[in-house]
């Protein structure tokens, strides 16, 4: 199998043969700021597996063990690097509908209305129009989904 993806302006693609591993959502305190978010969605990777198509992440030290990596051009989250392997952000890959968590980490740090968010109201972004008039005229400047293939040939 073959999984492709990057970051949100294209400046860093990846892809991954072989099977994926165990995908997670890991609710530590690290993760959550790691990811500007309420949680850390990830899938670990064949380590021998991984090719930066494009740039490299950039990439902290996020702990004594671990790295992060992520676009230094938009920002994006990319990586967990640890010593047993890599994972790598489940949103980030072009088909992220795929792979599904089949187990949450660090739920001592999960925050208290996480797991009410499917209770919320929710509507679809063309819903939105009027209460946003500029969504009408807005132009994306990501990198499209599930780019030329050849792109993501490259070594």
């Amino acid at each position: 199998m073959v999984h492709t993806g990057g970051c949100q302006c294209g400046a860093v693609r990846f892809r991954v043969t072989g099977t994926l591993g165990r995908a997670s959502i890991c609710h530590c305190r690290m993760c959550q700021k790691a990811f500007g978010h309420f949680y850390a969605p990830l899938v670990s990777v064949p380590k021998d597996g991984l090719v930066w198509t494009r740039r490299e992440p950039k990439r902290f030290q996020s702990s004594s063990h671990v790295m992060r990596g992520f676009c230094e051009a938009c920002g994006t989250p990319l990586t967990y690097e640890a010593p047993d392997g890599p994972a790598i952000a489940i949103g980030a890959f072009d088909d992220p509908a795929a792979i599904e968590p089949t187990i949450q980490f660090g739920i001592e740090a999960r925050l208290p209305y996480a797991g009410r968010l499917h209770a919320l109201p929710d509507r679809t972004t063309d819903a939105d129009m009027d209460a946003s008039p500029f969504l009408a005229e807005l132009v994306s400047y990501q990198h499209p989904d599930h780019p030329n293939a050849d792109e993501d040939r490259q070594a």
